[in-house]
């Protein structure tokens, strides 16, 4: 196991932000974390995935860990269903792509979503009508605490609408090794009510495979976000509101255009870009900062942002919206 002081941060992050930690281990398998761990003060650890879901705005002062704990394997399999234990360090993306060339069904709407597998249960990603729980079996994560490797289940992980116990009671805790997904065999209900996907799926919407899916989701992802290895972005800055449908139904008195989706519970989920495409901000450039052309939920890095100037660009966003709409919108992007 090697130890790397003072190393630059900015190939690890795809806002490409300059910054450095002063450790830096490259973990590529769980019987490491024990020793590296034994001793070690929690708050001194950053845990580091793809770098697609953070915003470096400083330093870090202690260790950053890079999981890169790889590998594929078959756990279950009956006539119609598969159970896949995958490492944490394996690409989301092409672990997408594997599945679909293997006809593995229940994750095509979530292809060319940025960062790792072990990254996507504590975000709950998700995209166009799925999300990462919709398929979730149970992970392992070593507790950073008692030193040891535990179980977390479906119902364990707590998952809301971009959310999980990771990011909230123990966020910071664990470090999750692996995940186990059970996906289907045979699919025949597919996830194309979005109007974007229907579109693309055109005269193909009735008779769809998950092949047609994933290349119509490609096909959306790659017109509408910017490609990290060409912008610094980190996909979705914020996360769409979720409000009261009485406070839905005041805004919409006013506002007859605003789009809306059901959400659990009576609540209403109002897209973010639109909001803040309403407020002017899609395709303003402050120096190397920006709001995306084609995408307002974005904030790009033209090539010399800080954190900070990032940052700032997003609180102004956030107080524009709250200021005309009497709507929060909160970061989905985690800023260290």
């Amino acid at each position: 196991m090697i130890i790397h002081e003072n190393s630059s941060l900015k190939e690890f992050n795809t806002f490409g932000i300059e910054a450095s930690t002063r450790y830096f281990v490259d973990i590529t398998s769980l019987h490491q974390l024990p020793e590296l761990l034994e001793g070690t003060n929690r708050d001194e650890l950053l845990i580091l995935g793809g770098g697609s879901n953070l915003l470096f705005t400083k330093d870090w002062g202690g260790i950053v860990l890079k999981i890169s704990i790889k590998g594929k394997e078959i756990i279950e399999e009956t006539d119609d269903t598969i159970l896949l234990k995958i490492g944490a360090g394996e690409n989301w993306h092409k672990t997408v792509e594997w599945c679909i060339n293997n006809n593995y069904a229940g994750i095509e709407n979530l292809a060319l979503i940025p960062g790792t597998i072990g990254a996507a249960p504590i975000q709950n990603i998700g995209a166009y009508g799925v999300e990462i729980k919709d398929v979730f079996e149970s992970l392992e994560a070593f507790d950073t605490v008692k030193l040891h490797t535990r179980a977390f289940h479906k119902d364990e992980c707590e998952f809301g609408y971009r959310d999980s116990i990771f990011k909230k009671r123990a966020k910071g805790q664990y470090i999750i090794t692996s995940v186990m997904l059970r996906l289907r065999k045979n699919p025949k209900a597919l996830h194309t009510n979005y109007a974007d996907l229907r579109f693309e799926l055109d005269s193909l919407i009735d008779t769809a495979s998950i092949q047609d899916v994933f290349k119509s989701v490609c096909a959306i992802r790659t017109r509408k976000l910017p490609n990290p290895d060409e912008i610094g972005n980190a996909g979705s800055f914020f996360k769409n509101p979720v409000i009261a449908s009485s406070d839905y139904k005041t805004l919409h008195s006013t506002y007859h255009e605003m789009p809306s989706y059901p959400h659990p519970d009576g609540m209403v989920k109002i897209p973010a870009a639109w909001l803040i495409e309403q407020c002017g901000w899609k395709g303003v450039r402050k120096g190397d900062a920006g709001v995306y052309p084609r995408q307002a939920l974005v904030l790009v890095n033209y090539g010399g942002a800080t954190g900070g100037e990032i940052i700032s660009l997003a609180r102004e966003i956030q107080d524009s919206v709250r200021t005309k709409f009497g709507v929060v919108i909160e970061p989905e992007v985690n800023v260290i």
